[in-house]
C-alpha cells in the first residue's frame, strides 16, 4: 500500500508512542525520514535511530527519550508543508518556532537542516516541520 505522506506518517506515529509512553516506535524508512530523525537526534528530541535493513523496504527505529519522571521530551510535533500545500520560506524568511525554543526541519537545495542552519548557510527552502 502506498502512503501519500510518509512524513506526516512518521510524526504521527512518533506523537502517539510518545503519548502511549513507549520506548521505541518503528516506520518504513527513506532517506529523508533518516535525515528528519538524524536531525532530532542531533537537537535532542530522541535518544536515538537505527535503520534496521530489510528485503522490500527497511525499517526505521527510533528509540524515543523522556524526562526523569516519564515526562516528554517532545512537547509538540507539527507537519507545515503538506502534499496538497507546499510551505517555502526565503532565507530572509525562516521562521522562529517559539521564538527560537522549538526547531524548525527545513529541507533545502543543500539537504535536510534545521532553520538555525539555514539561517547560518544563508539559504531556504520547504519548510517540513515544527518541534518544540
Amino acid at each position: 500500500m502506498t502512503m501519500t505522506d510518509p512524513i506526516a506518517d512518521m510524526l504521527t506515529r512518533l506523537r502517539n508512542a510518545q503519548t502511549a509512553g513507549h520506548d521505541t516506535v518503528s516506520m518504513p524508512t527513506s532517506k529523508k525520514l533518516v535525515e528528519i530523525a538524524r536531525i532530532m537526534d542531533k537537537e535532542g528530541y530522541i535518544q536515538s535511530y537505527e535503520v534496521i535493513e530489510g528485503d522490500p523496504r527497511g525499517t526505521l527505529e527510533l528509540t524515543l527519550k523522556y524526562g526523569p519522571k516519564k515526562e516528554k521530551t517532545i512537547k509538540g510535533i507539527k507537519r507545515i508543508s503538506k502534499p496538497g500545500l507546499r510551505i517555502y520560506a526565503g532565507k530572509d524568511d525562516l521562521p522562529r518556532v517559539l521564538g527560537g525554543l522549538g526547531t524548525a526541519i527545513i529541507s533545502t537545495s543543500s539537504g535536510v537542516m534545521t532553520d538555525r542552519d539555514a539561517r547560518k548557510a544563508g539559504i531556504g527552502g520547504e519548510v517540513i516541520a515544527y518541534i518544540w
